[in-house]
């Protein structure tokens, strides 16, 4: 069987069949639609409420819904343009583009709402502005419906993260700690501190009415902006990661790792490298030791069964490359503490791997002298 012959049905980059994956995009979408809505009603109210009471707290919470209304389109943008067909100048499609929009929203927090709102209170200390009672009834009144709009986004979002843990056998915590779809963080991340800054905007703006001081709202809104700035640098710091390019799930790299190594024609699997290419696409490369005594003819046909059946049984791990070579001792030892990490983070144990990639050297080149078997046709194979 020819290589053009078994690459043709993958060379979309993205499994076809994944109709599941697909509806979850869809829910995603509404997801943000809904968080986009809420956001624009929210911000323009609490502007109009901030500037007729002239609450810092407020104007810091219209800022805080301006970007959130940019971040969820930029978040629409990468639901769109991440599922793009591959072409010549991205052959493995345009999956990081989620996590290159989802940045962007970062920055969008830090800058229109974290930055915003800090100024804001240090203005309110250094004017020392006050407020009527009817300014003071409108921001409460302004905040209190923008508590229950940014509620409603924020037990949509919720209700989706909590459909994939039945969905998966998790737990919904453990489920929104291992979201990988950026846009649906984010928009957990962008409502639940919505959320909590609105309750911060009301403890600050009720102290300044009951104690006739601003200080109150003035600190409420620079505790509202180092919030915001500390949610967009853990979302830009994930993000980063993830356009660096960043391994798949250590179950994921386990499973892999134990099929290959019990298949009978597999010696030992030198090293398995991953790298998640985008919330439905990810890479695996594998330098395997073949069993001695095969013919280039039927190297070829285990490569190709092996590519073949790990596209069937993870859809995901749809760009599959298998390098045969001669594994040194080092090599062999190397991949026995590769299996343990693994173990352990999939266990859950005391030096668990975080799944950022990190295979601490697993994926160095062999020794030197050290020949790949190019000659039985198994170098550097792309399914």
């Amino acid at each position: 069987m020819s290589r053009h012959a078994e690459s043709a049905p993958h060379s979309t980059g993205r499994p076809d069949q994944e109709e599941g994956k697909d509806q979850e995009d869809g829910r995603t979408a509404v997801t943000v639609f809904v968080a986009l809505g809420a956001n624009l009603v929210i911000a323009l109210a609490k502007l109009l409420g901030g500037l007729f009471a002239g609450s810092p707290a407020l104007l810091s919470e219209a800022a805080h819904s301006v970007a959130d209304s940019l971040n969820e389109i930029f978040l629409l943008a990468s639901l769109k343009r991440s599922t793009r067909a591959p072409d010549s100048k991205h052959p493995f499609g345009y999956g990081k583009e989620r996590y290159f929009w989802s940045l962007l929203a970062a920055v969008g927090i830090f800058v229109m709402g974290g930055c915003f709102s800090v100024f804001q209170g240090i203005e309110a200390l250094r004017s020392g502005s006050s407020e009527s009672h009817t300014g003071y009834v409108v921001g409460l009144v302004v905040l209190a419906v923008a508590l229950v709009a940014e509620g409603s986004s924020l037990v949509r979002a919720l209700l989706q993260v909590a459909g994939q843990a039945r969905q998966t056998g998790r737990s919904l915590r453990e489920a929104i700690r291992s979201a990988d779809d950026p846009a649906l963080r984010t928009v957990l991340a962008e409502d639940s501190t919505a959320c909590f800054g609105v309750v911060l905007a009301m403890a600050g703006l009720g102290l300044h009415m009951i104690t006739g001081e601003v200080r109150w709202e003035a600190w409420a809104s620079m505790l509202i902006g180092a919030l915001l700035v500390f949610v967009a640098y853990q979302l830009a710091k994930e993000s980063r990661g993830q356009i660096i390019g960043e391994a798949a799930d250590p179950a994921l790299r386990r499973a892999l790792m134990t099929f290959l190594a019990e298949q009978p024609e597999i010696d030992t699997v030198a090293t398995l490298l991953s790298m998640r290419l985008g919330t439905r696409s990810t890479l695996v490369a594998a330098r395997v030791d073949l069993v001695g005594g095969l013919d280039s003819e039927e190297v070829e046909e285990v490569l190709v069964r092996l590519k073949r059946t790990i596209r069937e049984r993870w859809p995901l791990a749809d760009q599959v490359f298998l390098d045969v070579t001669d594994a040194s001792p080092r090599d062999r030892e190397r991949a026995r503490q590769e299996r343990r990490r693994l173990d352990r983070a999939v266990d859950g144990e005391p030096g668990q791997d975080d799944g950022t990639g990190q295979d601490d050297g697993a994926g160095q080149d062999s020794e030197p002298g050290q020949d790949s078997r190019s000659g039985q046709g198994g170098a550097a194979r792309e399914g």
